[in-house]
């Protein structure tokens, strides 16, 4: 079965040609050129794709809105940015909305194939592995917190469950399954990931953030920085006592 790509481009020339390149290389492509026709889209084939390419500046939305109305209805999305900027804190927001990957026009073809091939493997991978587990074990406990793998969610102290991305449940699955050790950066995204690059660290940083604000809450798990090295997910089992 081919991959399935929702690619969203209101410039016609260049969706075009990128729509037509992408299905030449193996990939089923519905293009719109607005961000009401791709959420329609997306919509009615429920969700079911495998990679959505947003472009950042549409005509009735910006793209950066898009994905996150894409998440509120499908949270487990993979989605990559093209933007026609190059500017460092739109990179950033990127990275904190969840995208996959970021790249800034004008961009080679095959450059562009390269990235949603990397995307895919990895998200084929990290479903795979997950699809294991969860058969014999669909939560995920370790000292006041608990992972919901099936409803990517967490249960913090015993507090209401808050929604988390695909990226942050399989990393603090993991965190969880190593803790009180130190864990080298480079270590974690070839486990996870498989890759080692600028774009994958900073997307870490950027997880293990938005996970440590979580935890904030918990009096037995916390995630420590260990400068230039890495982190250490903390547990203290003596905390509650």
């Amino acid at each position: 079965m081919k991959p399935k790509l929702l690619f969203i481009e209101d410039e016609s020339d260049l969706g075009n040609v990128v729509k037509q390149y992408l299905e030449i290389t193996g990939f089923e492509v519905i293009w719109c050129t607005n961000g009401k026709d791709a959420f329609l889209a997306f919509t009615n084939n429920n969700g079911k794709f495998d990679l959505l390419i947003i472009d950042i500046q549409l005509p009735d939305i910006s793209g950066f809105d898009f994905a996150k109305q894409i998440q509120q209805f499908s949270p487990e999305t993979s989605f990559l940015f093209l933007t026609a900027r190059n500017e460092k804190e739109d990179r950033l927001l990127g990275l904190k909305i969840g995208a996959d990957d970021y790249i800034s026009k004008p961009f080679d073809i095959e450059e562009l194939i390269l990235r949603i091939k990397n995307i895919l493997r990895r998200n084929s991978h990290a479903h795979s592995t997950l699809t294991i587990e969860d058969q014999s074990d669909e939560n995920v406990s370790i000292g006041d917190i608990t992972l919901k793998k099936d409803l990517l969610s967490l249960v913090i102290a015993g507090r209401k469950p808050v929604s988390i991305t695909l990226r942050e449940a399989e990393l603090i699955e993991y965190l969880s399954r190593n803790p009180n050790r130190i864990l080298k950066r480079e270590y974690i995204l070839l486990q996870l990931w498989g890759e080692n690059d600028y774009f994958l660290g900073r997307s870490l940083d950027v997880f293990i953030s938005r996970l440590r604000k979580l935890l904030r809450f918990s009096s037995m798990v916390s995630i420590d920085n260990v400068y230039g090295v890495g982190f250490i997910f903390t547990v203290n089992e003596k905390a509650e006592d």
